[in-house]
């Protein structure tokens, strides 16, 4: 246990509170009783818990410990960090924890430094930015705490993690078609496996020729293209396993994607299926520029590229998906969750296309992109859908 020891020197009475860790004595010094009293309290209270750690391991600066624990930062399961996470982390640290708190040692961090922190982030950036520098400073001293640095984690602001982005707006599949018809031709397919696979960006930019099937009406994917800020381009796995996915097609939008691979993808298995205008791969920028000139020639100006997604999502959720069909399709499953259903949403997804494709029959399928260029109403007549997956006829689920 721990006990008090009152010294003067000098004319000067200092306190020392004195207890031991793993056999050796500890000591720590204070000018006030009341202050050492309390020190002695909480060291035999931490020493009851089975809390208690080496004060001086916990003397380490916040930024030298932050340093350490980016470069021996790991995922679940055991691989390095993803190049976006670990930029995001990266920037992070150096634009909002590092300037609050990178002198103060572990130990001396308390919850009215957190608040400071996650308000001045909260005035100088976002509320959005302060909820996920907030997250990250909380996993960076879990992570002292399992390290035994120090022996709580003073993260304790309710809600503070919580990210409260604005609504989305709702894009329905007459809008989808409508941003299709309005953006360059090369770039036309893009969106309808967005708004209709609900296939991000990066997943997009590193298709190739061998991962569509235009038989089955599917699209496999099994990487995803990156860029970071220094402008490296890396092509990489999925950040999870349930990332690697195969989504059903409607049958108009397969329809499309076939005219797509005649037109702009050379005969290569390889081969990318989206390219930029020189044939060469398709850079974020370019293609942003492309799509910012679509949205305003629609009046949606207020519509990002990943809302497409969520549009994919909700008119799949529309024609009766489960949850769980649902994360199989958009990949948003944990690794665990997704090989449990796997099998069972591969078949569903099939009768997920087809619904989409009443869908978007109704929504005016003679604006596809395959009516322009001298493409005439003969090339609206799409592959049969897949035998048995038919709205009327589809396959029975398997849970």
């Amino acid at each position: 246990m721990a006990h008090i020891q009152k010294r003067q020197r000098g004319g000067e009475v200092r306190y020392y509170v004195r207890w031991r860790v793993d056999g050796r004595e500890k000591v720590r010094s204070f000018a006030r009783a009341r202050d050492a009293e309390t020190f002695r309290r909480q060291v035999e209270h931490d020493q009851v818990l089975g809390l208690h750690v080496d004060p001086s391991r916990g003397a380490v600066t916040f930024g030298a410990y932050a340093e350490e624990w980016l470069r021996g930062r790991r995922r679940a399961d055991g691989r390095p960090l993803a190049p976006r996470t670990a930029e995001l982390y990266r920037y992070q640290l150096d634009r909002f924890l590092l300037p609050a708190l990178a002198t103060r040692p572990l130990r001396s961090i308390r919850t009215e430094h957190v608040r400071d922190m996650h308000a001045g982030v909260c005035e100088q950036a976002s509320p959005l930015q302060a909820a996920k520098a907030y997250r990250l400073l909380r996993v960076i001293l879990n992570t002292a705490v399992e390290d035994e640095r120090i022996t709580h984690n003073p993260c304790k602001l309710r809600g503070a993690g919580v990210e409260r982005s604005p609504e989305r707006p709702f894009v329905d599949a007459d809008l989808v078609l409508a941003l299709a018809v309005a953006i360059d031709e090369r770039y036309s397919c893009l969106v309808l496996l967005a708004g209709f696979g609900g296939l991000r960006l990066g997943e997009l930019l590193a298709l190739r020729r061998h991962h569509i099937d235009l038989e089955r009406h599917t699209v496999t994917v099994a990487v995803q293209t990156i860029e970071l800020k220094n402008g490296e381009r890396l092509t990489t796995a999925p950040k999870t396993d349930a990332g690697r996915r195969v989504v059903h097609l409607p049958a108009q939008v397969a329809a499309a994607l076939a005219v797509h691979l005649d037109r702009y993808v050379g005969p290569d298995g390889d081969a990318l299926v989206f390219t930029g205008p020189r044939s060469s791969e398709l850079r974020r920028a370019t293609f942003y520029t492309e799509w910012d000139r679509a949205r305003k020639a629609v009046g949606l100006d207020h519509v990002h590229l990943h809302d497409l997604r969520h549009a994919a999502g909700t008119l799949a959720a529309q024609t009766g998906a489960t949850t769980r069909e649902l994360m199989a399709r958009l990949g948003h499953a944990t690794p665990a969750a997704s090989h449990r259903y796997q099998h069972a949403a591969t078949r569903r997804d099939a009768h997920i296309a087809a619904a989409l494709d009443d869908m978007v029959d109704r929504a005016s399928a003679a604006s596809l992109p395959l009516m322009r260029g001298g493409c005439g109403a003969g090339a609206l007549e799409a592959p049969a859908r897949p035998p048995g997956t038919t709205a009327e006829n589809a396959p029975d689920q398997d849970f």
